[in-house]
């Protein structure tokens, strides 16, 4: 297999994975050059030393928009180097729930349904039906309903607080469900613009090939002419 020799790290590859200077975008080029000076229009590297660089552009990029990296960003930057998929990555992250706050979304859940409302009356007309017409309001909680205004006050202070415990949790899972979005967006806006300078690579890439084969085809047709020619003298 025919090889090169790159001008980048000096090691050979094989002739498939040559990128010339010329073929690579401005803006990648430039930040070479930062490196290697002498990269000019007839040096070569492989593809992947030209994707170690975009990757690195990408980063000093982030960089200068941010300020600083932030956790999130340096786990896309991550994920991209490896080649791997965000999204499965993020799923696998199973968060471990706390028996109070396992209690809390039940209680929660459950307050929060007609079930609840229904059942609850239920028994407030049981209460108040046994008290007034059975033990005929001599019972053991006769009208006003002492007892009955106590119980519900306190299952009022002690649902208020485990709500909120509840809500509180859901604004973080929402907080946490957000951040996985924004990397998410992130990688996909910076896999297309990888993208985009790898399509422009293989349209350079392929005009450059077009361009041999048509010197070719030209060379090819100047021989035929030349016989043509010379059949015709003889």
């Amino acid at each position: 297999m025919k090889k090169f020799k790159s001008d980048i790290s000096g090691k050979e590859f094989p002739e498939t994975e040559k990128v010339t200077a010329n073929l690579v975008r401005k803006s990648i080029l430039d930040f070479i050059k930062l490196d290697y000076p002498d990269f000019e229009d007839d040096k070569c590297m492989s593809i992947g030393e030209l994707h170690s660089f975009r990757e690195r552009y990408i980063a000093e990029m982030l960089l200068k928009e941010t300020g600083e990296l932030s956790e999130m960003e340096q786990t896309v930057l991550k994920a991209l180097n490896d080649n791997t998929i965000l999204s499965d990555k993020l799923d696998d992250e199973i968060q471990e729930f706390t028996l109070g706050q396992k209690i809390a979304d039940k209680v929660a859940s459950f307050g929060g349904s007609w079930t609840f409302i229904l059942s609850f009356m239920a028994f407030l007309f049981l209460w108040i039906a046994g008290n007034v017409f059975v033990l005929l309001n001599k019972g053991f909680d006769p009208y006003p309903f002492i007892l009955l205004n106590l119980i519900l006050s306190c299952i009022a202070a002690l649902q208020a607080p485990i709500i909120m415990m509840s809500q509180n949790r859901q604004e973080e899972k929402d907080r946490e469900r957000a951040k996985k979005d924004y990397m998410i967006n992130l990688k996909s806006e910076l896999e297309i613009r990888m993208l985009h300078e790898k399509i422009d690579h293989l349209l350079l890439h392929q005009e450059q090939s077009l361009v041999e084969i048509q010197k070719i085809q030209m060379d090819m047709m100047e021989d035929i002419l030349k016989k043509i020619e010379s059949k015709k003298r003889e």
